[in-house]
């Protein structure tokens, strides 16, 4: 069995559990902030204060850099506490996590992607403030990378420093990073591919307000415009040649598609909580103030429901634990996000045949839960690209088998 390599010693069940608990703290609080964030689309500020303050922004930067080393069971455990609260805030923090998890295995595998005083700065800083980091990679002509081509973005050599010039869609936490990742090409004969690492404060990056979409509208996924943007030589990760195409280790992904999947659980998790508490509460005159939740249909609906976050729970704990253990498959992580999010989904849907125009009103929490889950379909990859690329396996492998023997 292909195994991804195990992230830093994983932590115990119950420091697991006191993060757990201190996040679910918080999410109390931000459930009562998130119908303002998402009238406005105001960038949650003082939510990500409040994650600094409860020491939870530094999880996984590495012991060594003053963090707490935590591995993927623990970040997932945080990011879907989070995501109950307010998911917007959940995916920005699951942005940031992913990003220092890279930069920790990439150290300790000694890949040599990320140049060690870069890895440093990074580290240091999102273990002493509110130093958030997240990575530029759409854009308008190109998509996602994950389909192939290269990007628009072009870095060109100038002395010292590469100058570094595009446009970039659907940067997630924008106006509250730090530092900001920028996938670029060089206008090299031969281009090379990589990460350049940007200031957001410095000289020609500037941010562009465009996020206005259905749900999670706090993430402030807004664009990012660069101007001839001075790079220098060393602040720039992975460069190697275009032809190659962008790659990505089996863990990192597996961080980045665990973390997000964990994201909607949250919300649909908060969605059953609604509704579980709506039909208790519901008493319509023609069952003679007998509750919704006492009729037999509805029960069978609810543990319908009920079932499908289970099995997100499972397959979330079950599949983070052995990637930190290092014994989970490559292909593992792809399973667990389309699975969790087909099944919150699938959730949300019961919940608004079982709470009727009551679901729809603006009133209501469910109405927003719904927004914010529909939005899990537009992570790259796709459900339909990972289910196209399991699927091409399994023909292939077939098609590659000994002959069958009489």
């Amino acid at each position: 069995m292909t195994t991804v390599q195990t992230f830093e010693a994983a932590h115990d069940a119950s420091r697991i559990a006191a993060w757990s608990e201190r996040a679910a703290a918080l999410a109390r609080e931000f459930e009562q902030l998130a119908p303002h964030h998402d009238r406005t689309g105001e960038a949650p500020a003082a939510q990500f204060d409040a994650l600094q303050k409860a020491d939870l922004l530094r999880l996984v930067v590495a012991a060594a850099d003053g963090g707490h080393g935590a591995g993927l069971a623990a970040a997932s455990a945080v990011v879907r506490e989070i995501a109950y609260g307010d998911p917007s805030v959940a995916l920005i923090l699951a942005m940031h996590y992913s990003q220092h998890a890279a930069i920790v295995y990439s150290e300790r595998e000694g890949l040599g992607d990320w140049p060690s005083h870069l890895a440093r700065r990074l580290s240091r800083a999102a273990a002493t403030g509110p130093a958030l980091l997240n990575a530029a990679q759409v854009e308008p002509g190109l998509g996602s990378p994950s389909h192939g081509g290269l990007p628009d973005t072009v870095a060109r050599r100038d002395g010292d420093y590469w100058r570094v010039s595009g446009h970039k869609l659907y940067v997630t936490g924008s106006t509250l990073l730090s530092w900001i990742s920028v996938l670029a090409r060089t206008d090299e004969a031969e281009p090379r591919l990589g990460q350049f690492l940007i200031p957001r404060d410095a000289r020609g990056v500037r941010i562009v307000e465009t996020w206005d979409p259905l749900g999670m509208r706090a993430s402030i996924s807004h664009d990012l415009l660069l101007t001839d943007v001075a790079v220098p030589l060393a602040d720039v990760v992975a460069l190697k040649p275009a032809t190659l195409g962008l790659q990505r280790s089996a863990h990192t992904t597996a961080w980045y598609l665990t973390l997000v999947a964990g994201v909607y659980d949250g919300a649909a998790r908060a969605a059953r909580d609604w509704l579980v508490q709506f039909l208790n509460e519901r008493r319509p005159n023609a069952l003679g103030g007998v509750p919704l939740a006492g009729l037999p249909t509805i029960q069978q609906s609810v543990g319908a429901l009920e079932l499908l976050l289970q099995t997100n729970d499972w397959l979330l704990k079950s599949s983070s634990a052995a990637l930190d253990h290092g014994n989970a498959p490559d292909s593992l992580a792809a399973t667990v996000k389309q699975t969790v999010v087909d099944n919150a989904i699938k959730a949300i849907d019961i919940a608004l045949e079982l709470a009727g125009n009551h679901g729809l009103a603006r009133a209501n929490a469910l109405e927003r839960h719904h927004r914010n889950v529909l939005c899990s379909q537009i992570h790259a990859p796709s459900n339909r690209l990972l289910s196209g690329n399991t699927g091409r396996a399994i023909l292939t492998a077939w098609q590659a088998r000994p002959a069958a023997r009489d």
